[in-house]
């Protein structure tokens, strides 16, 4: 039985993960702070991850356009517990990921890019 979209994009979030193990959690959300698919830790609320990640995109979307900085691509987070990073994911949703403190971001940027390009196609 083929999978539904919604378990595709969940395996593709949990193979990003495995890619970048400092990736504790993620998740696709919609502009409009839908939950599309998550991997999320036990005990994360998917919508309060989903709004404030959406309100991020349109708040960084503002702010890159006002600056002249062109579309935006990446909002990046760092707090003294680990770093939020958004990306995304065409017009339609972002791509949400929770990294721990000491986490390579090269390496979450480069897969959470890579997850970008896969999901697009899942998304629309």
């Amino acid at each position: 039985m083929a999978k539904s979209r919604s378990e595709q994009m969940v395996e593709r979030l949990r193979n990003m993960q495995a890619a970048a193990p400092d990736i504790e959690a993620s998740a696709v959300v919609s502009v409009d702070g839908l939950i599309m698919a998550s991997a999320l830790q036990q005990g994360v609320e998917e919508d309060r991850v989903s709004a404030m990640s959406a309100a991020m995109l349109s708040l960084g979307e503002r702010i890159s356009g006002e600056l002249g900085r062109g579309g935006l691509e990446q909002v990046y987070i760092k707090g003294n517990q680990g770093s939020i990073v958004l990306t995304a994911i065409g017009e339609e949703a972002v791509l949400t990921a929770m990294a721990r403190q000491e986490a390579k971001l090269g390496m979450i940027f480069l897969e959470m890019r890579r997850a970008a390009e896969d999901l697009v196609k899942l998304v629309g």
